[in-house]
């Protein structure tokens, strides 16, 4: 087994080449050593089986923050045999310094010089062999997005992986670096001799669009009508896709599965399929309206439009303690709160890091989006739903603010922001897919370690002791959520939702396949009629708030304490997060019912 580290600068097209590279092989694992998780595939080049592990994004292998010591700590502890540089062809001026640490480094690379495609849309001509001489290094022009180039990067890894037959690794990495004279030293000889740049070209198209995009005035309201518009096709497109999945997980449940486990002593029968099987399909009819949550996602990100908006926020953001890329990760986390509270070990500041996963586990993640999209369809009408739901992710901002407003005082930051727009770009239809399903397959690997626990307990909860009516206030769960009462009625929480809201500490997938099995009905049209029976639109409405802002799961309660390495702070997280919902919940509900709603 031969090992390939990818190693690149952010916005260089790094995971694209990797997704290409790779395929669907790709998984995410914990490195020995290592305090981050890596994406990781193996694969087989020209018969030798390889190893490929992505890296971080970072800019400098002397730099101080998370990401940049990770990949320091990698480099020093993990003999290679190959690492692929990529670079942005038309940033090279930027860039090359990277791939010249890797040549003191004496590390064997292969260069892949990716948007190669773009390059003349900026004047940029690139001599790639010039460049491989000072490198000492084989340089490939390509693109990543496109395939342009492709094959003859693969060639070339290969025969470097065939002509390194032991592996490197560099102690004392630092130590080793040339300094910062000799770095500029060599990057304006090879600049001179083989990067030519015409005067004054630009990309007309990212211009054009930036003058009204970037506006000061309509920039903010251009961003948020964005947003809205793809949480309208999120649920146009995504609630249908839903309802025909559930009736078919339904119908096997009838046709299938029923008649094959009637023969089952009742209890264990009602436990597979009343318990086990109605949690988890309740919860998986909802694959399409993620997959396309992160389909859309992929669209804003990889266009470019994720960065502006960095750019619009940073001067609120500023005055709040934080700044744009505190607002990227917190809308990376509309998608899972988990990585993109890692995502924050880009930031130096220790002040701004904290801050910014104080406000993160308020995101409106893809578990939560589940349970909003069957609320908002079982008690509002199909034209006031998206509405509902548009205004629980600007509740979830404004949860956000007003913690980093209350906050900022404790974990100050001096950290200018340093951002880098790329160029608008159009991502290609195959390159969306594989982003959107590997979220998905994310999504579904770590809701699974939770939700099949977390619904056989309900049901237990729902159907123990022996002898009592099943989801009754004799049973296990009808005692809890009983003693739930005096701290949830005034919020207009029933005890059936109580007991959802109490497993949905553990994973929020849980609350939906907890309700399914609390009301003893399967399919998300009888169940959506059993609690739209049970509960009006405004204790829907309050539980969905609570349900947005109470204690994040276990795991990103988790990974704030590891990555924060304070259980003092993952404390504060939950304390906080639990008031705030139980505040905002309260004048919510009181206040409907004050005036007579």
């Amino acid at each position: 087994m031969k090992r390939i580290a990818v190693l690149g600068m952010p916005n260089t097209g790094k995971s694209t080449f990797f997704n290409r590279f790779t395929g669907a092989t790709a998984s995410i694992g914990n490195w020995a050593g290592i305090t981050v998780d890596l994406m990781m595939a193996n694969l087989t080049l020209a018969g030798i089986p390889t190893e490929v592990i992505d890296l971080p994004g970072i800019y400098d292998l002397r730099g101080f923050s998370q990401d940049e010591i990770v990949v320091q700590t990698f480099l020093e502890s993990t003999p290679l045999h190959l690492v692929i540089i990529i670079l942005n062809t038309a940033q090279l001026d930027r860039q090359l310094s990277l791939a010249l640490q890797i040549k003191h480094l004496q590390l064997p690379a292969v260069l892949l010089l990716n948007m190669a495609d773009e390059a003349p849309k900026f004047g940029v001509k690139v001599e790639a062999d010039k460049i491989a001489q000072h490198l000492q290094m084989p340089v490939i022009p390509m693109s990543a997005k496109y395939g342009g180039g492709y094959e003859a990067a693969v060639e070339a890894i290969t025969q470097s992986l065939q002509h390194q037959t032991q592996p490197i690794c560099v102690p004392d990495l630092t130590d080793r670096l040339p300094s910062n004279a000799q770095l500029i030293s060599e990057l304006d000889t090879i600049l001179h001799a083989a990067v030519h740049v015409a005067d004054q070209q630009q990309d007309v198209l990212t211009t054009r669009l930036d003058r009204v995009l970037l506006h000061p005035v309509l920039g903010l309201p251009l961003f948020f009508a964005a947003m809205y518009l793809m949480f309208q096709v999120v649920y146009a497109l995504g609630t249908p896709l839903q309802e025909v999945l559930s009736n078919g997980l339904d119908w096997f449940k009838t046709v299938a599965l029923e008649p094959a486990l009637a023969n089952l002593p009742p209890f264990l029968k009602g436990f597979l399929i009343d318990g086990l099987y109605d949690g988890i399909s309740t919860v998986a009819a909802f694959i399409p309206v993620i997959l396309l949550f992160f389909f859309c996602m992929a669209i804003v990100e990889d266009s470019g439009y994720l960065a502006r908006s960095a750019f619009l926020m940073d001067a609120l953001m500023e005055r709040l303690g934080l700044d744009g890329r505190s607002f990227v990760m917190s809308l990376m986390g509309f998608g899972c709160n988990v990585p993109a509270i890692m995502g924050t070990r880009v930031m130096r500041s220790p002040g701004l890091r904290m801050l910014s996963m104080l406000v993160i586990p308020f995101s409106l993640c893809s578990a939560r989006l589940n349970v909003f999209i069957f609320m908002t369809t079982a008690l509002f009408t199909p034209q006031v739903a998206p509405l509902v739901l548009f205004s629980l992710y600007l509740f979830s901002f404004a949860a956000a603010l007003i913690t980093a407003l209350l906050f900022k005082g404790h974990f100050p930051n001096k950290d200018p922001l340093i951002l880098e727009l790329p160029p608008y770009r159009f991502p290609t239809v195959k390159q969306i897919l594989i982003r959107s399903w590997s979220e998905v397959k994310h999504f579904l690997r770590w809701s699974n370690r939770f939700i099949i626990a977390g619904v056989v307990i309900v049901w237990l909860l729902n159907n123990l002791p022996p002898g009592v009516p099943p989801a009754s206030a004799e049973t296990f769960s009808g005692m809890i959520g009983q003693a739930m009462q005096p701290l949830l009625a005034p919020l207009g929480i029933t005890s059936q939702l109580a007991i959802a809201l109490i497993f949905g500490f553990i994973a929020k997938e849980i609350v939906l396949g907890g309700l399914a099995v609390i009301y003893g009905t399967s399919t998300d049209a009888s169940l959506g009629s059993t609690i739209a029976h049970q509960i009006d639109w405004v204790q829907a409405y309050s539980f969905m708030l609570f349900t947005l802002l109470y204690v994040p799961c276990l795991s990103t309660v988790a990974v704030l304490k590891t990555e924060s390495k304070s259980a003092k702070f993952a404390a504060l997280a939950v304390a906080w997060s639990i008031a705030l919902a139980w505040i905002t919940s309260f004048l919510f509900y009181q206040g409907a019912r004050l005036l007579g709603l």
